[in-house]
């Protein structure tokens, strides 16, 4: 079987070879990914739905620039060719078996150009592509998702959802994260993409919808004192999600704010929209509008512009698969579960005090933590390391879990860099709007009222906590003896000791 003359330049027979390697490599990173399918399984597909193809279409592309450049170089060098075109004879054996070899070949590599599309679609799309392949920049994002109650969606649900234009529009994205990535100009921490998310209309509401009423939610929290006894302090609280009788439908309460009938609006001076000055509200089955101003709210630079914005689920919840817990709240987990024990004494108020430190790297955190635990309890309490040896050491092991999953120094990503503005103690959240500043020229004020959300059924220190009876609620005690916590927002205080 004779090749064309054409065929003989360097640039084509290293196309050829490029291309026959890349296949040939495309093969077997298939076979190794069937048999052992675990096995960096997200390099793997790296290397064989993108890296590889890309080598194997180069190879392809050099063959027919090397034949051209070969019939313009013999052209000019008046070498003549029996024939200028191919004639293609199927009486002649030859030419047949070159055919039969042509259509077969482009049979085979179009089938593999399908798989491979079909594959490099899902792979992109999975969530160790998009969690795992940029190491230490999306790892905070990676962890958290992991830990959170979306662990089992994928990640393109949310940042993507359905649809072939959602679809163009992440991977043109992408392409720029992926730049930043190699050039390292990307941000640390990595701003929240708030602006470029889909609405939530489209993506959170195919689980969660309006129309499904929700009923109240009896939530029982633990807390832990920081004190030397490590008091325990419970706090039993009904939110009000829904209405008190579920045919009420979303007529009051908390899920109120995506009433269908109802059009929430409102104006931040800030792009992250922590910080709000404005809020509209519109009944759309009777046309009733209302707006609200704050008349303490900054005032907005002449340089910025507001954002007017129609409130949806994730202007509250806006962590739902990447949840930065603070060290009081991750600490007051892993001592509930029993990994750190309250019998320790001085333990949450010790671990507070290392954990409000600034770490350059995870492993100097870490190595912190284990340093100082023992070294103060050493010190402090000898006979504690010598008959609870092993309380101390899970505890170390508990609390560098803990960090490891919340807080990373080298993206500088922490949950004071990522507030959670479902509900109001951590960060300023539902008081954004809920502060008895935001009023309506008819007299209307939006309440800063506890009771709106939820109403509190029980508190108070183990073994000794007060309760509510019936339909009654308690008035919140703070666990410190404090006189005017009511004339601040809880976030002024918590935000700054954790």
């Amino acid at each position: 079987m004779k090749l064309p003359k054409s065929f003989y330049s360097w640039t084509t027979i290293s196309g050829a070879v490029l291309a026959s390697i890349s296949f040939l490599l495309i093969i077997f990173t298939l076979i190794i990914h069937l048999i052992f399918p675990a096995e960096g399984s997200d390099y793997l597909g790296l290397f064989t739905y993108i890296i590889l193809p890309v080598f194997l279409i180069i190879g392809l592309i050099l063959i027919p620039v090397g034949t051209i450049r070969k019939m313009k170089r013999d052209k000019k060098r008046a070498v003549q060719r029996e024939n200028k075109f191919p004639i293609v004879n199927l009486n002649d054996p030859s030419q047949r078996m070159v055919v039969f070899i042509f259509v077969v070949g482009t049979s085979i590599f179009l089938l593999f150009t399908a798989l491979g599309s079909y594959e490099v679609f899902h792979y992109t799309e999975s969530n160790e592509f998009c969690g795992t392949l940029c190491h230490n920049v999306m790892e905070p994002e990676y962890v958290t998702y992991h830990s959170s109650a979306h662990a089992r969606v994928n990640c393109v649900e949310c940042h993507v959802g359905s649809g072939a234009s959602w679809y163009v529009r992440s991977k043109l994205s992408g392409l720029y994260q992926v730049y930043s990535v190699i050039a390292k100009a990307y941000d640390t921490p990595i701003e929240t993409p708030v602006h470029n998310l889909r609405p939530a209309q489209e993506t959170c509401e195919r689980c969660h919808w309006p129309q499904k009423f929700y009923d109240p939610k009896y939530v029982t929290k633990k807390h832990y004192l920081a004190d030397e006894e490590n008091t325990k302090w419970n706090i039993r609280m009904l939110m009000k999600t829904g209405p008190q009788h579920q045919a009420l439908g979303l007529s009051e309460c908390i899920h109120w704010h995506i009433n269908p009938d109802v059009k929430i609006e409102y104006t931040s001076s800030s792009w992250k929209r922590d910080t709000i000055v404005e809020v509209k509200y519109t009944n759309l089955s009777t046309g009733e509008t209302r707006v609200y101003t704050d008349s303490n709210a900054p005032e907005i630079a002449a340089t910025a512009v507001p954002e007017t914005r129609k409130m949806d689920c994730l202007d509250c919840h806006n962590r739902p698969s990447h949840d930065y817990l603070s060290p009081s709240h991750f600490v007051d987990n892993k001592m509930t579960a029993g990994e750190i024990s309250p019998e320790i004494p001085e333990i949450k108020s010790l671990t507070m005090g290392i954990l409000v430190k600034e770490f350059p790297t995870k492993d100097s955190a870490l190595k912190y933590i284990d340093f100082k635990v023992r070294s103060y309890y050493k010190k402090n309490y000898p006979e504690l390391v010598d008959t609870a040896e092993v309380l101390l050491d899970n505890a170390v092991v508990a609390i560098q879990d803990a960090f490891s999953k919340n807080i990373f120094p080298f993206m500088k990503a922490k949950w004071s860099a990522y507030p959670n503005h479902l509900g109001h103690v951590e960060s300023m959240g539902c008081n954004r709007c809920h502060n008895d500043n935001f009023k309506s020229n008819d007299g209307h004020v939006i309440t800063r009222d506890c009771n709106l959300c939820h109403v509190i059924k029980a508190q108070g220190p183990e073994g000794n906590m007060e309760y509510a009876h019936a339909d009654s609620s308690l008035v919140f005690n703070h666990p410190y003896e404090m006189t005017d916590w009511q004339e601040m927002a809880c976030a002024e205080c918590h935000t700054e000791l954790f």
